[in-house]
């Protein structure tokens, strides 16, 4: 048995420029960091003694007959980008609901990824398990999203992170004095819009309009080069960096219509109104979480990316055993 724990993660600047269809040509950058909710799987070898040949528990319940017959997307992909046709057993459980801006559908597959490789006794670098979940959503199931979700999720850590033209990947680890990352820490609050939104379905949207957008994903990119400096240097103010959020949340929701509406902009008015200096819609838009610079709230971030919890290796079952044993166990009757 296998159980792998995968950090969500908050996209804080640069988010619409780690589309390919943007870093291929121009190049992106994102900050972003992992926090302390996770998702967690649990993998492990099916026997060959139920009427199914797989399970799947998520939000519900699959027991099908062979592995192309799995309607759960992601984990129907991966086995196939992994060529495991055995029957397994996958559950799913996660600290906070999907759809709600935290990239826990990215979060999902580089979790299972990683569950599905220690199965077969082999482990994946950082790296390769980012190229793997980037390579499963947007080339085996044609998703529209973007790259850093999964980057995140298979790092962990306070990033910057870089896209360039030719589809390399590089996380840099933000270096700065000791304890400056906790005080933004304590200046973050999330808050849940109790709107839930497929984010592919806007993404999509914003992807058709990316070519008329350049000058704003310009300046999207510029302000993570700003907001790294301020994180970077103790003697800049911090509080530049919620108003830098302001900033930046005020050019993204202009890039499409679908990424904000009236509930949103009236949560996130009240929210200035309280006294945060800035604040934006984490993921692609429409509803899930709102995250606002603030006096200390509490909640942390998560330096681990995904990884193993538990590693048990099962004994492979050979069908003829099987059988020699139940004859023995008959005679002996």
């Amino acid at each position: 048995m296998v159980i792998t724990r995968t950090p969500l993660r908050i996209s804080f600047f640069g988010g619409g420029t780690d589309y390919p269809v943007w870093y291929r040509q121009h190049g992106g950058s994102v900050l972003s960091t992992a926090i302390n909710k996770c998702c967690y799987i649990t993998c492990r070898r099916l026997p060959p003694f139920f009427e199914y040949h797989s399970r799947i528990s998520y939000s519900k319940i699959e027991n099908v007959v062979r592995n192309d017959a799995i309607q759960h997307p992601s984990v129907r992909a991966c086995l196939q980008f992994l060529g495991i046709n055995d029957g397994v057993e996958i559950h799913h459980v996660a600290d906070l609901p999907a759809r709600t801006g935290l990239g826990t559908s990215s979060a999902f597959t580089v979790g299972l990824l990683l569950g599905l490789y220690a199965l077969r006794n082999q482990m994946r670098d950082k790296h390769a398990l980012t190229a793997d979940a980037i390579h499963v959503e947007q080339e085996v199931l044609q998703e529209c999203v973007g790259s850093q979700d999964q980057t995140s999720a298979a790092y962990g850590g306070f990033n910057r992170i870089n896209f360039h033209r030719d589809g390399t990947v590089e996380v840099k680890p933000i270096v700065t004095v000791q304890n400056r990352l906790a005080e933004l820490e304590q200046h973050l609050a999330l808050y849940f819009t109790g709107f839930s939104r497929t984010a592919s379905e806007i993404a999509t949207e914003q992807v058709r309009i990316t070519p008329h957008k350049q000058r704003e994903l310009e300046t999207m990119m510029q302000l993570v080069d700003e907001a790294e400096a301020i994180v970077a240097s103790p003697s800049r103010p911090l509080d530049d960096f919620g108003r830098l959020m302001h900033q930046s949340w005020q050019i993204k929701r202009s890039l499409t219509q679908k990424i904000s509406n009236a509930n949103i902009d009236e949560i996130y008015e009240a929210g200035l109104s309280a006294g945060a200096l800035g604040g934006k819609l984490l993921g692609a838009g429409g509803g899930g979480f709102m995250q606002f610079y603030v006096r200390p709230e509490h909640f942390g971030f998560s330096n681990k990316g995904s990884h193993v919890v538990v590693y048990e290796p099962e004994e492979q079952y050979d069908k003829t055993t099987i059988e020699e044993r139940s004859v023995v166990y008959a005679q002996n009757v």
